[in-house]
This record gives C-alpha cells, sequence and structure tokens, in this order.
C-alpha cells in the first residue's frame, strides 16, 4: 500500500463518519488554524511594542487584559452558545432555523456586550481601586487609561465575534477567517503608528482597538448581509431587531451557563493576578510573557476546539452520537500530539524568542521554568481540560461542563495557586503549577461525563425530521 493510500485510510479511519468526512474536517479546521496562528502572533507583536515603553507599561498591559478577558469572554460565551444552534439546525437540515439562529446570535451578543461596556465605564475607579490598589501609580495610571479605552471597543468585538460564530455553525470558516484577518491586521498597523512612530503608548493601543474593533463590525455585518447570503444563511440587517424569545432562549440555554464559567473562571485568573501583584512587577511581568508563550504553544489545539464545537455540534443536530463520540477522541489525541510538536519546536527557539521582550535579566530563568513546566503539563492535559468541554458544550451539555470548569477552578487553582505561590514561597512557579493541577482535575471529570450517557441526552432543538433514530 502507498504512502498515499495509508494516510488516506488513516484519516478516513479516525476522522470521517456518517456525518462528515475528513476532507469537510480538514476545510473547516484550516482557516481556524489559520486565523489563530495569526491572532497569536499578533498578540506576540502587540506585546513586544507595547514592552517598548516600558515595564510598567507591559504590566499594565497585562493586569487588564485579565479583565478585559473576564468580561469580552462572556459574550463570547454567549456567541458560542449562537454557534452550537446554528451547527444544530445546519445539521438537522433546517435551513430557515439557520438563518434566524444567526440573526439571534449577533443581536443577543450586542446587547449583551453593551451593557457589559455601560457597566465598566461607570465603575472602572471602584474596580480598579478594589483589585489592583496595591500596584505602583506609573502602573495604575497606564491600566486606567487601557481599561476605559477598552471597553469603549467592547460592542465591537462582540459584533464581530458573533458573526464569525454564526459563520463557523455553517462551516463557513474562511469567511470568518477574512474577518478576523481585517479586523487584526488593522489591528496591528494602527498599533505601530500609534505607538512606536507616535510614542503613545497605552493610549495610542486603546484607539487602535477601538478603530479596528468598529471598523471590523461594520463590513462583518455587511459581509454577512450581501456577501455570504445564500440558501444556508438568507441574512437580512432587519433581522436584527426582531427579537425571537424562544430563539434566543435557545442560544441562552448553551450561552448563559457558559458566561457565567468564563466570569468565575477568568475572575480566578484576577484573584491569581491579586496574587501576583503583591509578588512585584518584575513577577507580573514574567506572568505576561509566560502567557504569551503558552497561548503559542496552544495554537493548533485551540483552532481544534473551536472546530470541535462545529462538529460535534453538527453531528449532533442529526442524532448522530457515534460520530460525535469518535470524532471527540480523535480531535483529543490529535491535539495532544500537536503540544509534542510545539514543545520540540518553541522550547529551542526560547532565548531568541524571550529577548523579544526585553526582560530584566534577572526574570528570564523564571520565564524558562515556567514555560518548560506548562510546556509538559500540556501535552498529557489540556486537552481533556479545554477541548473536551467544547464537544460537550456541543451537545448542549453545558451546565455540567460550566459548574466543573467553576468548581475546580475556585477549589483548585485559586487555593493551591495561594499555597504555593504565597504560603510556601514559590512565587509565580508556584501559582502556574497550580494551574497545571487544575487541569488534570477538572480533564478527569470531564472523562468521566464523557464515558457516560447523559452528555449527548439534550435536546437542543427539533430536527427537521423526527423519524432519525439516536444512533451510537
Amino acid at each position: 500500500m502507498s504512502l498515499r493510500s495509508r494516510k488516506h485510510a488513516f484519516l478516513e479511519k479516525y476522522f470521517s463518519g456518517e456525518s462528515v468526512n475528513y476532507r469537510q474536517i480538514i476545510s473547516l479546521y484550516t482557516p481556524i488554524l489559520i486565523d489563530q496562528a495569526f491572532l497569536v502572533c499578533l498578540s506576540l507583536v502587540n506585546t513586544v511594542m507595547i514592552s517598548s515603553s516600558g515595564v510598567a507599561a507591559i504590566s499594565a498591559v497585562n493586569m487588564i487584559d485579565s479583565i478585559n478577558m473576564f468580561l469580552i469572554s462572556t459574550f463570547i460565551a454567549v456567541s458560542t452558545g449562537g454557534t452550537v444552534v446554528v451547527a444544530q439546525y445546519k445539521g438537522s437540515g433546517n435551513e430557515p432555523m439557520v438563518s434566524k439562529s444567526a440573526a439571534s446570535t449577533v443581536s443577543t451578543v450586542f446587547l449583551f456586550a453593551l451593557g457589559i461596556s455601560l457597566l465598566i465605564g461607570l465603575f472602572h475607579n471602584p474596580v480598579m481601586n478594589l483589585l489592583f490598589g496595591g500596584a505602583s501609580a506609573d502602573v495604575l495610571d497606564n491600566a486606567h487609561v487601557y481599561l476605559v479605552g477598552s471597553s469603549v471597543s467592547y460592542v465591537g468585538i462582540a459584533v464581530q465575534e458573533a458573526v464569525c460564530g454564526a459563520l463557523r455553525g455553517i462551516g463557513r470558516t474562511r469567511a470568518s477567517l477574512i474577518l478576523s484577518l481585517i479586523m487584526n491586521l488593522s489591528y496591528v498597523v494602527l498599533n505601530v503608528i500609534f505607538i512606536n512612530f507616535m510614542h503613545m503608548g497605552v493610549l495610542g493601543m486603546t484607539i487602535a482597538a477601538n478603530v479596528s474593533r468598529y471598523s471590523a463590525a461594520i463590513i462583518a455585518l455587511f459581509f454577512l448581509a450581501k456577501i455570504v447570503a445564500n440558501a444556508s444563511l438568507s441574512f437580512r440587517l432587519r433581522d436584527l431587531f426582531q427579537f425571537e424569545l424562544a430563539m434566543i432562549k435557545k442560544i441562552m440555554f448553551v450561552g448563559l451557563p457558559f458566561a457565567a464559567e468564563q466570569m468565575f473562571f477568568n475572575g480566578g485568573k484576577i484573584v491569581t493576578q491579586m496574587f501576583i501583584v503583591s509578588l512585584g512587577t518584575y513577577a507580573m511581568a514574567t506572568n505576561a510573557i509566560c502567557s504569551t508563550l503558552a497561548v503559542v504553544l496552544q495554537i493548533p489545539s485551540n483552532a481544534l476546539s473551536l472546530a470541535a464545537i462545529t462538529v460535534v455540534g453538527q453531528c449532533m443536530g442529526r442524532r448522530n452520537v457515534a460520530d460525535a463520540r469518535k470524532l471527540t477522541k480523535s480531535f483529543i489525541w490529535l491535539s495532544s500530539f500537536s503540544f509534542v510538536l510545539m514543545a520540540l519546536i518553541i522550547l529551542p527557539m526560547f532565548r531568541p524568542l524571550v529577548g523579544l521582550f526585553h526582560p530584566p535579566a534577572d526574570i528570564v530563568d523564571d520565564i524558562f521554568t515556567v514555560t518548560l513546566i506548562n510546556a509538559l503539563a500540556q501535552i498529557p492535559l489540556w486537552s481533556i481540560s479545554f477541548l473536551l468541554p467544547s464537544a460537550l458544550r456541543a451537545a448542549g451539555d453545558s451546565k455540567f461542563t460550566s459548574m466543573t470548569s467553576m468548581l475546580s477552578m475556585w477549589l483548585f487553582r485559586i487555593v493551591l495557586g495561594y499555597i504555593l505561590g504565597i504560603v510556601f514561597h514559590f512565587g509565580i512557579v508556584g501559582v502556574w503549577l497550580a494551574m497545571n493541577c487544575e487541569w488534570g482535575v477538572r480533564g478527569l471529570v470531564f472523562l468521566w461525563r464523557f464515558k457516560g450517557e447523559k452528555w449527548y441526552q439534550h435536546r437542543l432543538i427539533e430536527p427537521a425530521s423526527e423519524k432519525q433514530a439516536v444512533r451510537g
């Protein structure tokens, strides 16, 4: 048998089923992978650019990005709920409901983000004083500017994310890639202008974020209405103002538990950030650089996690549990292998990569220690802790996955992080060790759930034909 035949047989065995074949999965996954790689590279470039403004600037950006992640992740979670509903309707063959669910996703996420933006705009001072009052004055000054500027941009990125979520639900990942590239390329170009040439520091970064995100939101709506309107998705701008309560409930059934999970999960990260603030500015810079390198290692697996939502969602729309189970297992193994490959690429390049951030010599060894521990821990633990719940959520099992994530974060990561990092004086290394341990606990719970039957017994939508039997 030739190499080509063996490859085809392998892909057919592990990445094809009745609902989808490996060619469709590759077509779905490739644009998401490119998008994730591009996003991470741009994040790396932005971190490098802002690091040229000094340790106070990079510490402030990292500190406020923990709040941004906490808030933005809530309406991205609601957008994920929309992706699941759109994918299941697409899988069931109910095309009119695909369009209605896409419009409801955009309007629901818009309102959600608008509410969050207004709250932060009104209460940013108390939030800053409560969470990071112990930071130095120059870090706090930069942080206030970045938080207010970021909050103004939430609605723009929310609309863009909602449109991309709907497009991923129907498998149009190339279209979502184009929209993401438009937003992020413009963000980087504007950052170069405002930070490197005009020397505006953190203020320039916030201006760049607002211009790029709102421009992308406008283009996304036009794109959805004029370019991708077809037999699978007939979208009109006036559909955004027709709020269908039944559809919003379906989206919120998945989205709200996930949003609550993200709030508690990222809230836990903020508490962890408070530990790190007490360790000093150098510890904050170490955490910022390590976080960036960790995300680089996760590029292929994050893309697989997003693809799993569409693939499993469409399998469950057809009520084909066997395909959902088989493809989830294959995605987990592929994700774990990708961490081995990424570690072999990134670790030998550690010195030149870290040199881009201009870190003080005192923290380079800590950065390497944390990066090495995290790279090894991600191989067996990340996929079962993050990709697997994406698959469960795509089947409608959102409440269980969200509750598990919230409890594991607060019972293990926070408590253990404080004990190792502060009480036992392991510092930033202890905080990251606690995070890796929490992945293992959470992942084992999700594996137990996946082996059972309850995760696929939710009926999120009514299929176009009720004659189909559940297979698996």
